[in-house]
């Protein structure tokens, strides 16, 4: 794939995610109202998609309770704000060892390992547009948590996935996740137009330079669609490399919680951000109606 600057752009906005970062930000929704009305926020700004993880209200942890995520996407779809809706579909493969000397039995308060179809009950009740597919398996951090995705469930996720009509977003941690995208459209479980997300800079993945980014651009397939980030401090400068690479962007509270130093952000004000670095560089924002005639997407409400 050439990279060429992209001059119509998509924003998707990563609402919340799953990682310890209420503790560090009040700016972080947890609640299933406090998702969708940051959701609709970010869309009202000019995010055409919204990536959506749920958390316990109680405890402010990740979840995968299919009835935190109904009671989202139900308020999302009320509200009558147009959004094309990604829901995760990353939870449920995740390893952490119990020691480095004794890493069987794993650790139970942070092991979360169930089969594909648990995995997919979310989609598959809710259909959303567009569901991430966690394409390989990395570390994480500095203890003994690893994020699992062998490639036979993989396929078996990207086969049903394919059986409800929803798009998967491939998520490319690291370089070698792009051989095992192209294997699985091989296989003929991923559809045209292929849409992959490069999730760049987390350790022990990818890094964000300028050099690893052109690498993965350069070995993407002509015609896939992507859309690139990073977290933290470079979330925002990645939203310029992103769209002269070629690619849309990705912004939201799941990967960065700063606005400025020192300024914690919302998901509005970052989505307000990326879209004055599009504007400012010449490009022009694409709406939800847009992006899902680019991506063939069905809306389903």
């Amino acid at each position: 794939m050439a990279l060429t600057p992209n001059r119509e752009v998509f924003i998707t906005c990563a609402v919340t995610g799953s990682g310890d970062t209420t503790g560090r930000s009040d700016k972080v929704p947890v609640t299933p109202q406090q998702i969708a009305e940051s959701s609709i926020a970010a869309a009202k700004a000019g995010a055409a998609i919204a990536h959506i993880h749920v958390r316990d209200p109680e405890t402010g942890k990740g979840s995968r309770d299919p009835a935190l995520y109904r009671e989202v996407v139900e308020r999302i779809r009320d509200s009558g704000v147009d959004m094309v809706l990604n829901l995760t579909a990353g939870m449920g493969g995740d390893l952490v060892l119990g020691s480095t000397d004794a890493p069987f039995p794993v650790d139970p308060s942070g092991t979360d390992m169930v089969g594909a179809t648990e995995r997919l009950v979310h989609i598959a009740e809710l259909r959303p547009e567009i569901c991430t597919l966690d394409c390989g398996t990395m570390n994480f951090g500095e203890g003994d948590y690893v994020m699992t995705n062998t490639p036979a469930m993989l396929k078996e996720m990207g086969r049903q996935i394919q059986a409800l009509g929803v798009r998967p977003e491939i998520e490319i941690f690291d370089t070698g996740h792009l051989l095992l995208a192209k294997w699985l459209k091989a296989q003929g479980v991923i559809d045209d137009p292929v849409m992959v997300q490069l999730c760049m800079g987390i350790p022990w993945g990818a890094p964000d330079d300028i050099n690893t980014l052109k690498a993965i651009v350069d070995n993407l397939p002509d015609g896939w669609t992507f859309s690139a980030f990073s977290i933290g401090r470079n979330q925002l400068p990645y939203a310029a490399l992103a769209m002269l690479a070629g690619g849309n962007i990705r912004v939201g509270l799941e990967d960065n919680i700063w606005l400025d130093k020192g300024v914690l952000a919302t998901n509005e004000a970052l989505v307000e951000r990326a879209a004055s670095v599009v504007t400012t560089l010449g490009g022009r924002l694409l709406g939800p109606e847009e992006v899902r005639r680019k991506l063939s997407l069905e809306k389903r409400w």
